[in-house]
């Protein structure tokens, strides 16, 4: 059973081992979440937007090889 206190989950991507998901939480943040085989990684917004431009940065040099 849900109740107002728990968070409103959404899947943003996933693969077979892997999933990136947000939660909204109840009070107000955004939190975001890397499951990768065994190990969860978890983020604030700020933290996953710097995330986010690393693995950018990763993507263009690995693009550039």
């Amino acid at each position: 059973m849900s109740s107002a206190m728990d968070p409103k989950t959404e899947t943003i991507a996933e693969t077979e081992n892997y999933m990136a998901w947000q939660a909204e939480e109840p009070d107000g943040e955004t939190t975001y979440h890397l499951e990768l085989n065994n190990v969860t990684l978890h983020f604030f917004t700020e933290e996953w937007e710097e995330f986010l431009q690393l693995a950018r940065a990763i993507i263009r040099d690995a693009d550039g090889r």
